[in-house]
């Protein structure tokens, strides 16, 4: 069954870990991108989190994982490269301090290179889902750098991001404009 909020996929779950904090978007993010891909419309991959081998005994592989140096998401869409971090927030702002350095230098850089580059953000309290394009979140990202607000509020992605919802079938219809 494909759940439309986090609420009605956690009904009866008592705690939820710090290590599951994204899990759900996740899910919600990865069956919309094979519905794409079935589709023929865009082909967009998860990025693994790079893993070190320390050991491997042939039955058990032992690791630690690497710092990562990319975003959540990349692939393509009619012809155009796309990348993009999927991020959860509870309240009504999204603290920049949840967007690494390495992430956003990535999506700055592809941006500037033609790429689609964004940030999928899910209000948990609202339970609502935005693209928030490059461009409002490289404004917030200088404002802050330079003393400015350290968060960007709901206000801002409800006039300059995208509310995206299910529909037509997807979980999370990120790519419709693109399409």
């Amino acid at each position: 069954m494909i759940y439309q909020s986090e609420q009605q996929a956690r009904q009866g779950v008592k705690s939820h870990t710090h290590a599951h904090r994204g899990k759900f978007l996740e899910r919600v993010i990865d069956i919309a991108n094979t519905k794409y891909r079935n589709a023929g419309l865009a082909d967009i991959r998860k990025i693994p989190t790079p893993v070190q081998i320390k050991h491997d005994t042939g039955r058990e592989v032992i690791g630690r994982k690497e710092k990562a140096e990319w975003v959540d998401y990349a692939g393509v869409c009619n012809g155009r490269a796309v990348v993009f971090d999927a991020k959860e927030t509870r309240g009504k702002n999204f603290p920049l301090k949840n967007l690494h350095d390495h992430q956003y230098e990535l999506l700055k850089s592809w941006y500037q290179k033609g790429a689609i580059s964004f940030l999928l953000v899910y209000f948990k309290e609202l339970d609502k889902y935005y693209r928030l394009p490059f461009k409002p979140l490289c404004a917030a990202w200088e404002e802050a750098k330079n003393g400015g607000a350290k968060s960007i509020p709901i206000a801002t992605f409800e006039a300059e991001a995208c509310e995206v919802k299910s529909m037509d079938g997807y979980t999370l219809h990120y790519l419709l404009p693109y399409l």
